[in-house]
Order: C-alpha cells, then sequence, then structure tokens
C-alpha cells in the first residue's frame, strides 16, 4: 500500500468472529463478505465498506463506528480506535496492520490514505504480525470483560454512568421512541454538562460502565475534546504504574511447576457423585481451573460467587485434579466451624476414590495431631482440611502444589503469602462471596484471574431483605412465624458481654422458643457442640455473634434478625444474609438499626445492602464496598485522583490493557 490513497477500504467489527481471522483472511475473501452483506443481516451489521468518490452519510459513519465497538480518541494508536475533527476520520481497523484516514466533503469520500506507511519502513512484516496477534488477544479479552464492567441491572436515576467515547455522566432513565422505519427502541438517556444529553441504545451498552469512585465526579459537556484529553493522559500514567507492578510481580510470575494432566476416570466418578445439576457458571469455572493447570505458569484464580452458590464444589474438583497428579492439597478456612463442615463435605464426596483427607484443628488431640502431621510430611495424606494450624512451622508437606483458601478475605496478605514463599511455585485457589476490594482490584487488572459464579442454584429463591428501625415488636412476630413453620433462626447480636441479656429478651418475647448461644470466645470443642445440637433442631433459636458469618449450610435455618445492623461491614452484612435461605424455602433477613446513631455511612451501607438484595449480588456489593471504603490503601493515593476523573471500572480495564501489552 502506498500513501497516495486507497480506492476502497473494509472496516470489520470489534467480534469474537473477526478477531478469530488472520489479517490475509479479509482480503481473500473481500468478495464474499460484500455478498454475504446484502442478504446476511450479521455481515450488514458488522462492516463498513467505503469507496474514494462515493457518497456515505457522514454521522451515519460515526455512528457505525461507535455500534461496530470502536473507541473514540484523541489520537489513534492501537487497533480498535477511531478519532474525527471536523470532516476527518481516523480508524485503526482490526483488519488492518496499521490506521487509515478518511477525508469528507460533507457526505463524500474525497480521500483514504495509510496513516502509517512510514512506520512500515521501520518496521518488518514479523513484528506488525506480531503485534496484530497481542493486540487481537488484548480486544479478546476486553469483550470478555464487559460482562464485568457492564452489569446495569438496578440502575437508578441520578447514578453516575462512564461511556467510553463521552465521558462521566448522569443517568436520567430509560426511555422509548417509535421509528417508522423500525418500530420501537428503547434508550439509556445520560445527562452531561450544560443539560446536553447523549441516547445510548439498549443492547449497545457495551461501552457504559457504572461509576464508581471516592468523589462526586466532574461532568463534562457532550462532544468537547476534554474527555479525550483525560482519558489519553491517564492512559499514560498507567503505562507507567503498570510497569512498577509488573516488577513487583515479576518473581510469581517466573516460577515455572510441570503441568497438571487430566485423569478422565476419576473425574467421571467424582462428577457422578454430585447430587445437583452443575450451573453454567460452575461449570465455565472449572474449565477456567482445567486451562489454569494446563499451563506450566502456577495458578492464581479468585472464584467470586455468592454464598450457597457451589463454590465448594469447584474447589473439590481442583483437588482431585491435584491428587491425581501425586500432588497435595491444602485447603485453609478461618474458622474450626467451617473447617469441620468442608473435610465431613470432602470426605462424603471422595469415598469412593484412592484419596485420603485429613483434618488439622484445634479440636484434635495432641497424640491425633503428631499422627496427622507425620503422615503429611510422608505425602500418605492428599489433602489436609484446617484453619492456621495448617500455616503453623511445624507443618511439612512432601509434595504441596495447590493451596485453596475459602473466605480469603478472611486472611491477612501476610498469612496468604506464608504458603507461598515456602513454595514459590504453588497453585492457589481462592474462594470468596465478597472479595476484599484489594482483590478485586488485582482481578481486574490482570495479576489475578478471576471466575464469577452469578447464577443461582435452580430453585433458589432471593432473601426477603428489611432494613428497619429496632422493634421488639417485629422482632417477636419474625421469629413465631419461623417456629410455626418448624423453621429455624439465627439472632444476631455482636457483643459478648452482652449476649446473655439478649437471651433472656427473647426468651420474654418468645417462650416456646428453644435458644442456643454461640460466641467466639467459646473452647473450640464447645462452639461445635452447639452448632451440631443446631443442626439437630435441639435448639431452634441461635443467638450469635459474627462467628455464624461462616457457619454450617442449615437448609431449615430461613430467617435471620440483625439487632444493629450499622455495627457491620457492607461486604460482612452480605456474606451474614447468605445464611440463610439454602434451600427452596422462602427466607427472611432483618437488619436493624437504632436511628440516633445512624451515621451517614451507615446510612450508605444499608441503602446499598437494600439496592443488592438480588440473589448473586455478591460481586456488586464487593464493588460498592471499594466505592465506600476508598482505595488509598490499594492502588497508593496518588491513583485516586486518575480513578476519580475516569471512575474505577474503566481505570481498571485500561490498567488490565497496560499490563496485558508489557506482558506479551
Amino acid at each position: 500500500m502506498n500513501n497516495e490513497g486507497l480506492k476502497n477500504l473494509l472496516i470489520v467489527s470489534i467480534t469474537p468472529y473477526f478477531l478469530d481471522k488472520e489479517v490475509f483472511w479479509f482480503e481473500k475473501n473481500l468478495k464474499k463478505i460484500m455478498q454475504a452483506s446484502k442478504t446476511q443481516s450479521f455481515f450488514e451489521d458488522n462492516i463498513i465498506f467505503l469507496e474514494k468518490g462515493e457518497t456515505y452519510n457522514f454521522s451515519q459513519f460515526l455512528r457505525k463506528l461507535d455500534e461496530m465497538g470502536y473507541e473514540r480518541v484523541f489520537k489513534v494508536q492501537e487497533p480498535g480506535e477511531f478519532s474525527q475533527r471536523g470532516g476527518t476520520v481516523d480508524v485503526f481497523p482490526i483488519n488492518l496492520m496499521h490506521a487509515v484516514r478518511f477525508d469528507f466533503f460533507g457526505n463524500k469520500v474525497e480521500s483514504i490514505t495509510v496513516l502509517s506507511a512510514n512506520e512500515e519502513k521501520v518496521y518488518p512484516p514479523e513484528f506488525l504480525e506480531k503485534k496484530f496477534r497481542q493486540t487481537r488477544e488484548i480486544l479478546k479479552k476486553r469483550l470478555k470483560s464487559h460482562k464485568l464492567f457492564s452489569d446495569l441491572n438496578g440502575l437508578k436515576s441520578g447514578d453516575y454512568l462512564v461511556h467510553l467515547d463521552h465521558g462521566v455522566g448522569k443517568f436520567l432513565e430509560v426511555t422509548e421512541f417509535e421509528f417508522s422505519d423500525s418500530g420501537k427502541q428503547k434508550y439509556y438517556v445520560l445527562e452531561y454538562a450544560k443539560e446536553d444529553k447523549l441516547y445510548v441504545p439498549l443492547g449497545l451498552e457495551k461501552k457504559l460502565s457504572r461509576y464508581v469512585g471516592f468523589t462526586d465526579p466532574k461532568v463534562s459537556r457532550l462532544g468537547s475534546l476534554a474527555w479525550q484529553k483525560i482519558k489519553g493522559k491517564i492512559k499514560e500514567e498507567v503505562e507507567k504504574f503498570a510497569k512498577e507492578l509488573l516488577s513487583l510481580y515479576a518473581q510469581k510470575e517466573s516460577a515455572q511447576r510441570p503441568s497438571y494432566s487430566a485423569d478422565n476416570e476419576l473425574e467421571f466418578q467424582l462428577r457422578a457423585g454430585f447430587a445437583y445439576e452443575e450451573t453454567p457458571d460452575q461449570l465455565q469455572a472449572v474449565e477456567d481451573i482445567e486451562k489454569d493447570l494446563a499451563k506450566t505458569k502456577p495458578m492464581d484464580r479468585i472464584v467470586c460467587g455468592d454464598v450457597g452458590f457451589g463454590k465448594t464444589e469447584i474447589a473439590i474438583r481442583a483437588a482431585l485434579l491435584a491428587s491425581a497428579n501425586s500432588r497435595q492439597t491444602a485447603l485453609i478456612c478461618p474458622t474450626t466451624i467451617l473447617a469441620n463442615q468442608h473435610f465431613n463435605s470432602f470426605k462424603k464426596r471422595f469415598e469412593k476414590l484412592p484419596v485420603k483427607i485429613a483434618m488439622l484443628s484445634r479440636l484434635q488431640t495432641e497424640t491425633e495431631q503428631k499422627k496427622i502431621i507425620k503422615e503429611i510430611k510422608e505425602g500418605k495424606i492428599d489433602i489436609v482440611i484446617g484453619t492456621h494450624r495448617i500455616l503453623s512451622k511445624d507443618i511439612e508437606f512432601k509434595n504441596l502444589q495447590m493451596l485453596i483458601i475459602d473466605d480469603e478475605q478472611r486472611f491477612g496478605v501476610k498469612q496468604k503469602e506464608k504458603l507461598r514463599q515456602a513454595y514459590p511455585s504453588l497453585d492457589v485457589l481462592s474462594l470468596s462471596a465478597t472479595p476484599i476490594p484489594r482483590t478485586i482490584y488485582l482481578a481486574l487488572s490482570s495479576f489475578k484471574n478471576i471466575s464469577l459464579i452469578q447464577t443461582p442454584p435452580s430453585g433458589r429463591l432471593a432473601v426477603k431483605t428489611y432494613v428497619l428501625p429496632y422493634s421488639a415488636k417485629i422482632i417477636k412476630k419474625a421469629i413465631n412465624f419461623e417456629l410455626r413453620r418448624k423453621g429455624q433462626i439465627y439472632y444476631l447480636h455482636n457483643r459478648v458481654q452482652t449476649i446473655e441479656m439478649a437471651k433472656k429478651e427473647i426468651e420474654e418475647l418468645c417462650p416456646k422458643a428453644k435458644i442456643g448461644i454461640i460466641h467466639g470466645r467459646m473452647p473450640e470443642k464447645q462452639l461445635v457442640k452447639i452448632m451440631d445440637d443446631f443442626q439437630k433442631e435441639k435448639t431452634n433459636v441461635l443467638v450469635a455473634t459474627t462467628i455464624i458469618e461462616n457457619g454450617l449450610d442449615l437448609p431449615k435455618v430461613n430467617t435471620i434478625i440483625i439487632e444493629d445492623a450499622t455495627r457491620l461491614g457492607l461486604s460482612q452484612a452480605h456474606q451474614i444474609r447468605g445464611r440463610v435461605g439454602r434451600s427452596h424455602r422462602e427466607s427472611f433477613a432483618y437488619f436493624m438499626f437504632k436511628p440516633k446513631s445512624l451515621t451517614s455511612l451507615a446510612k450508605e451501607r444499608l441503602k446499598a445492602l437494600e439496592d443488592a438484595k438480588e440473589l448473586g449480588a455478591g460481586y456488586k456489593i464487593a464493588i460498592k464496598d471499594l466505592e465506600l471504603r476508598g482505595a488509598g490503601n490499594i492502588l497508593g493515593k496518588e491513583q485516586s485522583g486518575a480513578i476519580n476523573k475516569i471512575g474505577l471500572n474503566l481505570y481498571s480495564q485500561i490498567l488490565s490493557e497496560a499490563i496485558e501489552k508489557m506482558k506479551s
């Protein structure tokens, strides 16, 4: 190609179908593509073909570039970008190795020229082909990330949204227009400065994301170049930051281990013992893990899914893969109660397989512990489940390869890194219903891989959530209703000193209730005994502290009352709500507060909890938690300014792509 100009040019949309094609495919199949565009709606909607000297509606050209997924920027540098000044439009089509310039006079295409002809003389074809492949991979990942960023469920008027090409605007409403040629079409309406309005068609919201920041954002006028300049400047800053982060994580990146090989026979036997039908998200998470383990680079993946959405089954499948490859697995849990539950679940699932499982916690006698520690060292135990006890200095593994962390937000960074330092090539699988903000940030920025479990098990109902002032009358009514339908109740009173008084108050309100008490200062064996009594329905109301946050999976507990919800963090409150509603029965959560002690932050937390009450809201809660807690300690204060300008979602996306470029 030369810079004298082109006679015509094809631009294709950013879709998986076209991203999988090599660059020469488009030239070779041009006639077929053009023919197909006349009869097939996919090709008609996903290509633009311009000819020099012909007319093409200029406004429609810009709109179609937007619809085809091209990002408007100040200056075009990467495939998938376009910029416009007057009648000149620069585009970097994903089906070419260079950018092109279109000069329009009104609606007439005056000229089509190659922008980077000079660069082609500098870079050899091999370099350009490699760059072409790299950018394709980044664009594919960007399409996948839209699932994370473009969750617009539950939008409320006044919420801020970020449009990739136009910047931060205030969401007003969804409205509908009727067109004579194409029928009805719904639009998101965004308001910008000076009452400028942007209408984004439903179905084309891939360029929209929620604004998450630490202050209210500045809203600019629509169509000004300010947004493109801000975005360009932040991209430059982010690239510097990405280099710093990459050097910090270089040691982890360089670790290697032999790849895992599948054992179809063992996997089939384990799957056959699963009593439920896997959800599509569960199957995807298992597939993600299998792909990670097939590589020689150690896995670092977080599985994020609401309480009761089947994360334990994913951990069981991962542990089997390790055992099938003669490698040991350690599963650490924050409490003895949870370790005991996992031990029973794993034991039941592996009972017909040649896999030895042991539990290690303070529940065992010193003699029992010594025996287990000896067998771990000799490699006789394949899977060990326990609390922080597993991290003790006296524990030596023969061939530890996989670490599974349940409720990873309950462990400090130092604790998590302890085993990784001793075993640098360790595969790490973290399970979380509400990942701490630091983890979400790492997940979104390519340091951790994330699998989202957002599909609830079949038949599961959302927990009916009530946020209301403290009322003894409502407490009495809620407990008696649950007892009448032979159910059980958690009553959360988060002060050990006054928990006995709380029990007496409930006895006075509901004399027929059989009440137990549980809190973290009790001896371990007593804790397990109380939970066992509750599980066997010897008691039907359990007055507890937040120790139940990581409790047993009890299908008959379908009401939870939180006496003072303002004392809980947002993620913690959501996690505790997940302790009920584990069966097909309607369940209830009452978050009570004392109006006099309600701070603005506590009010915001409770509002977020009420807003995100649908099934699978854990991810949304975690993002909101990040917004409320701030990110000075996550990214460093110098990054907060950039996040406030463009929002955390877009910032994370830009950072993720910058890192991908540097890694490849």
